[in-house]
């Protein structure tokens, strides 16, 4: 099953499964019936037992037990008129009615036992579905505090998308438009709205490649199926990209502070990145350092120092104009003294192709192994969202000179552009791990593959 089946299952709608109270009520309902039957059977044993025990007196022979009505009826009977047989007749009349009184009485016994164990089985039962059903409620409240949760960031994703989904769906819309039949034509216009799209040139190239034999081999002749093996194939395509990619962030596995070094090119929201990202950690009750190794461009240090005190989190600066990597040093060494558990560090907005700045990011990053060996576990390429193509340009750049360990998408809110993962994805094969959804403190979101590609295409997955 392809990611596109696979978010129609998850988004569309499935039968609500059975609930487990139900389950578990009926399975105590058996449970009570076959110990209440169980207890009956013992009843009727024990009476048995009890009657066949009766003594017999020395020189009688023993028979067969009989029916309690009949031993009744024997004891009754008139005895003859000797003297000898009426003493043994009053013996044996004795002795009947002992046996009568002694099978009463194990009667009584078993069917007080048979009783008590039904009762007992009544109450296990009782016990046991009144279990079932409280974890089976704890169950549910804890799904029920989960989903609130998941249902927001899945409507953070809708919402920070929507203008991106109405850009993609309006050209999809005016292609459609044209449409009069699958031939070379549409093809060709087809990879001329996936480029605008801004899914990238390689991308649309693969797209429209594999799309050539599909839209044929189902017999697409509709607008609306035409659309929906198009989307298919992009949302399939992203999945398989995808395979394997790991976007989580790394954290310091030795005990030693984490360091996530972010660079980027001026404007592309690097600083508002660190600072929403330290809200996060700060929120979380770590200890959280930032260090100001932006020391060239006018305001860069302040507005971090800013963002700082927003969040309440210290932040490490230098004299203007002075070397970041001292910065950089004076932080990470500051942190390994106060047992800092995370260190985020700005960086001087580069463009990829100023091979000085280049070397400057080298240096930072020597300076930082060197005091921590695991250090940095993240080098993250901040890219504005809104830049499209441009961001993927810079993408490449970056990761020719830079171990990048993945990508911050921002300001996806405000842009048209959101399929630039798609060729981020195909092209580059490097994970995106953060995306800004919005100016609030909690739209910087950690990068969710499946809600993403829903809130890109949600009309057209969800029918």
């Amino acid at each position: 099953m392809g990611l596109f089946d696979r978010l129609r299952k998850a988004f569309g709608g499935q039968p609500a499964e059975q609930p487990e109270e139900t389950s578990a009520s009926a399975s105590a309902s058996t449970a009570l019936a076959e110990s209440t039957a169980a207890a009956s059977a013992s009843a009727a044993d024990s009476t048995s037992a009890a009657a066949a025990s009766i003594p017999v007196e020395s020189g009688s022979t023993a028979a067969p037990a009989a029916p309690m009505d009949e031993a009744v009826s024997m004891a009754a009977e008139p005895a003859p008129a000797s003297v000898p047989d009426q003493a043994v007749a009053a013996s044996v009349q004795s002795a009947s009615a002992s046996a009568v009184a002694a099978a009463s009485a194990a009667a009584s016994e078993s069917a007080a036992q048979a009783a008590a164990t039904a009762a007992s089985a009544s109450l296990s039962a009782a016990a046991a579905e009144s279990a079932s059903l409280s974890e089976a409620a704890a169950a549910t409240e804890n799904t029920g505090s989960e989903a609130p949760a998941e249902d927001a960031s899945l409507a953070r994703y809708d919402k920070g998308l929507a203008k991106s989904r109405t850009s993609f769906g309006d050209r999809l819309n005016h292609f459609l438009a044209r449409f009069r039949s699958v031939d070379d034509a549409f093809f060709d216009e087809l990879e001329e709205t996936l480029i605008e799209g801004d899914v990238g040139f390689e991308t649309a190239l693969k797209i429209t490649d594999e799309l050539r034999d599909e839209v044929k081999l189902r017999n697409a002749k509709k607008k609306s199926d035409v659309a929906e093996v198009i989307v298919e194939k992009m949302v399939d395509l992203y999945g398989e990209e995808g395979a394997g990619e790991d976007n989580s962030l790394h954290f310091s596995t030795d005990g030693t502070p984490t360091v996530f070094l972010f660079v980027g090119v001026n404007g592309a929201g690097k600083t508002t990145t660190i600072g929403k990202l330290a809200h996060r950690y700060q929120e979380q009750g770590k200890h959280v350092l930032l260090a100001a190794g932006d020391t060239f461009r006018a305001g860069a240090t302040e507005q971090l120092v800013e963002w700082g005190r927003r969040v309440n989190v210290p932040v490490v600066t230098g004299p203007a104009e002075s070397d970041p990597a001292a910065v950089v040093y004076d932080a990470v060494h500051r942190a390994k003294e106060e047992n800092a558990d995370i260190v985020l560090v700005d960086t001087a907005g580069r463009l990829q192709n100023k091979v000085n700045l280049m070397n400057e990011l080298a240096k930072i990053k020597r300076v930082i192994t060197r005091e921590l060996p695991e250090a940095p576990q993240e080098v993250l390429l901040v890219l504005d969202g809104t830049t499209g193509q441009n961001a993927l340009s810079q993408a490449k750049e970056f990761t020719k000179t830079t171990n990048v360990t993945g990508i911050v998408l921002t300001k996806l809110d405000g842009s048209a552009k959101g399929g630039i993962v798609l060729a981020i994805r195909n092209e580059l094969h490097l994970p995106v791990k953060l995306v800004g959804l919005g100016e609030k403190m909690d739209d910087l979101a950690d990068f969710d593959p499946n809600k993403f590609v829903y809130g890109l295409f949600k009309e057209l997955i969800v029918r």
